[in-house]
Formats: C-alpha cells, sequence, structure tokens
C-alpha cells in the first residue's frame, strides 16, 4: 500500500469512526505507530483531521474528501464504467462532464479512443466541463476541443462554481451530458454535496439530449444533500456489478436505462 492509498484508507476510516486512536490506525494498516503518527500529523497540516493525544479525530468535512483522496476508491469498478460509458459518445458529439473521479476517467478514455482522432488534427469531439483538472488533461488533446466555463473552483472536486459557471449554458447545447454524483435512487434522483455544483449539473442535464448517470455501486441507492435532477430526467445510469438487481430494476421501471459494467 502506497502512502497516497494509506492516507486515502485511513480518512476513510476516520469519517466512518469519528476518531481513532494511534494504535488502531496502525493494527488496521498494519504498519507501525511512528508511520501513523507521521500520517495524522501531515494529514493534520493539510486539515484533513484534527490531531488528538494519542491519535485524531475526523474533520467536520470529512464527508466530502478532496478529489486527491477519493481516486483510491473502486479504482477498478470506476475504471470499467468510463470505459461502458465512453462508448456513448460518438465522433462528432458534444459532451458535458462535470467534476469527479468516475468522469475524470471518462475524459480519459474519450481521450484515448482511436476513432475519435480526427485526420488532420481538427477535433474529433467537444467537450464542456467545469472541471479544471479534466480541463487540464485534455487540453493537450488536439483531437478534443475543450469549452471551460468561468466560475470560482471548490479545492474539493476542482470545479467551478457561481454565475460565471452558470452563465455559458444560455449559450451551448450539448448531446450529452456525462454526470458524476454522490448518490442516485430512484425516489430522489441524482444528487451531490454541495448546492452550487448541483447548479451547475442541473444547467447541463437541462442543456443535453441524452442525460447519463456514473455511479459506482458504494453510491447507487443513496442520497446526497443537493439535488441535481430527478430520475425522470435520467436517460442511462452506469454502473458496476455490486449493484442488486431489485434496485437495476426499480430504475428501469422508471425508464432508466441501466449498464452495469
Amino acid at each position: 500500500m502506497t502512502r497516497h492509498e494509506r492516507w486515502n484508507a485511513l480518512l476513510e476510516v476516520l469519517a466512518d469512526a469519528g476518531q481513532l486512536t494511534v494504535e488502531e490506525a496502525a493494527s488496521r494498516m498494519n504498519v507501525s505507530a511512528a508511520t501513523i503518527r507521521r500520517d495524522f500529523d501531515q494529514l493534520a497540516q493539510q486539515q484533513m483531521l484534527t490531531r488528538t493525544r494519542g491519535g485524531a479525530v475526523a474533520q467536520s468535512v470529512s464527508y466530502d474528501l478532496p478529489l486527491r483522496y477519493k481516486s483510491a476508491r473502486n479504482a477498478s469498478e470506476k475504471q470499467r464504467i468510463a470505459a461502458a460509458t465512453a462508448e456513448l459518445a460518438r465522433p462528432g458529439s458534444i459532451i458535458g462532464l462535470n467534476g469527479g473521479t468516475t468522469t475524470s476517467e471518462v475524459a480519459r478514455v474519450l481521450a484515448t479512443r482511436a476513432d475519435l482522432h480526427a485526420e488532420g488534427g481538427a477535433p474529433a469531439i467537444t467537450i464542456v466541463t467545469n472541471a479544471l483538472n479534466i480541463g487540464n488533461e485534455l487540453a493537450v488533446r488536439p483531437h478534443v476541443k475543450i469549452v471551460l466555463t468561468g466560475g470560482v473552483p471548490r479545492p474539493q472536486s476542482y470545479e467551478l462554481t457561481g454565475p460565471l459557471a452558470t452563465g455559458i449554458f444560455d449559450h451551448v447545447t450539448l448531446d450529452i451530458v456525462i454526470l458524476g454524483v454522490n448518490g442516485v435512487d430512484v425516489e430522489h434522483g441524482a444528487t451531490c454535496h454541495n448546492e452550487g455544483e448541483a447548479d451547475v449539473n442541473r444547467l447541463m442535464a437541462d442543456r443535453a439530449d441524452q442525460v447519463v448517470v456514473v455511479a459506482d455501486g458504494s453510491k447507487v441507492g443513496r442520497r446526497a444533500f443537493a439535488k441535481i435532477c430527478e430520475t425522470s430526467k435520467i436517460d442511462v445510469l452506469v454502473t458496476d456489478g455490486t449493484v442488486p438487481e431489485s434496485t437495476a430494476e426499480g430504475f428501469a421501471e422508471a425508464g432508466v436505462q441501466v449498464i452495469r459494467a
């Protein structure tokens, strides 16, 4: 386990437990107490936890960890979801992407699809995104035209939010929007933690001919604070094989095509 993976695991355990002693954390991570003390000290410097005598307690924002600490969660499932989702795009498509670990994987797959490399270096697809990390990764791809919204970035997700982010959607249309979410269920639809991100994501969905939600099994059947859109607005849900058949059938009965990668 790398240091990055260990930090990710520590933060997830801490978010669930609320507090950990050095000894408990060392036992869970199978490392020395000295290693855990260094980890706790370094994470405390980044304000990801609060150091206590003999351990650490979770910060109040631990439910919405920064993107760089989420990338190791369900990584293989997200890669399969991304591969299946990218197949929905066609050459010439105008694609909306919001921020998140799964949509970042989708962007990487789209960037490397052979049939999207147009002759002569002309853009083969257009991607409209409010995610700084996606824009940064794809800006060097000559076959991808990148359109970034304006706005103020959230450090947790690298997503641009606010009036400068929403104004662009008065001027663009999308063939397909691919939305990463923090929760999606039949009753409450697609949701995320932050209301500013929800506003931008909702406008993306409104401007798109097809709405695709990507979510690994840990997010299906759950809801978060801010609503993005109703289930009736979702055309396709791309998820993984951990989602129960009964849950998938519920979405299908609501008119959502379910793809389990």
